[in-house]
């Protein structure tokens, strides 16, 4: 079915969730190791949300999917519906085996980098690379930045706001037209109600919850490209910085004039960084 919504792509049955997703590639790249694009934790935010610059440029190099995570984007869950780490990790299992795809390299954005290291540790066998950008997943202290986001109350006022003063380094880059179609997102029915059931106050526990064990990490052998912006408010850059250090086989790049959006922000060098890394 078409839709005149590009957030809504195809749909999938995943256990007991309604997974949205995108599956984007050009013949030549159908059939080589898939690129699974895990999105980050923001109010309105949806795998295209997250990645649409991405997929633009890199679909046809490798085949793309990217999942809306259960709570977010165009997923539909259950009622009463528990949100865990667990959960997410057993969604996307289940979208790869429903797909019939063994193997992927991951890319983990912010909250979706603690779901890319739990892939990585508790299936090894289902990730060939692992990319890790401005990520979650090792302990550190929550940032101003991060309890806004968490804490995020449905207006234009407050998405223009974490939009050009949180997630960005430069906020001219966002408009008036993005703002507006973030705000709607967080305010379609049910949206905000899941929101708030994940990260409710104090959110120190669930910086912690989404934490890997050390010893864990430091398990990993998957080579891994770690991206950070020097000037995130979010995510700290000293938590790419402690991953560089207890991943063996990492190497980490950092941009200078660049926020939470590294994606969006250096769209086109962090595209040639991911296709250089996973030889596409």
């Amino acid at each position: 079915m078409t839709t005149a919504n590009p957030e809504i792509g195809q749909s999938l049955r995943t256990g007991d969730i309604i997974t949205n997703y995108h599956d984007v590639s050009s013949p030549e790249t159908a059939d080589g190791t898939p690129l699974l694009l895990l999105h980050g934790s923001g109010p309105g935010v949806s795998a295209w949300a997250n990645w649409r610059l991405v997929i633009e440029r890199l679909a046809p190099k490798v085949r793309i999917l990217a999942p809306d995570l259960a709570g977010f984007g165009f997923s539909e869950v259950p009622d009463g519906i528990e949100y865990t780490r667990q959960r997410w990790l057993d969604q996307i299992v289940t979208f790869l085996d429903e797909l019939g795809v063994d193997r992927v390299h991951v890319v983990g954005n912010s909250f979706g980098g603690s779901m890319a290291l739990a892939l990585a540790i508790a299936h090894p066998d289902r990730v060939s690379k692992l990319i890790m950008m401005g990520a979650v997943g090792v302990p550190f202290e929550l940032t101003d930045g991060l309890d806004r986001v968490w804490g995020y109350t449905p207006s234009q006022e407050n998405m223009a706001s974490l939009m050009r003063d949180t997630f960005s380094y430069n906020g001219d880059l966002v408009t008036d037209d993005m703002i507006r179609a973030r705000y709607e997102a967080s305010t379609r029915p049910g949206m905000q109600e899941a929101f708030s059931a994940m990260f409710p106050a104090p959110r120190q526990r669930w910086v912690d919850a989404m934490a890997h064990p050390e010893a864990d990490i430091r398990a990993i052998t998957h080579p891994t490209l770690l991206v950070h912006g020097r000037d995130d408010k979010v995510i700290p850059l000293s938590t790419s910085q402690t991953m560089l250090d207890w991943i063996d086989d990492s190497q980490l790049h950092v941009y200078g004039r660049c926020g939470h959006w590294t994606q969006i922000e250096k769209v086109d060098p962090f595209c040639r960084l991911v296709a250089d890394f996973i030889e596409v």
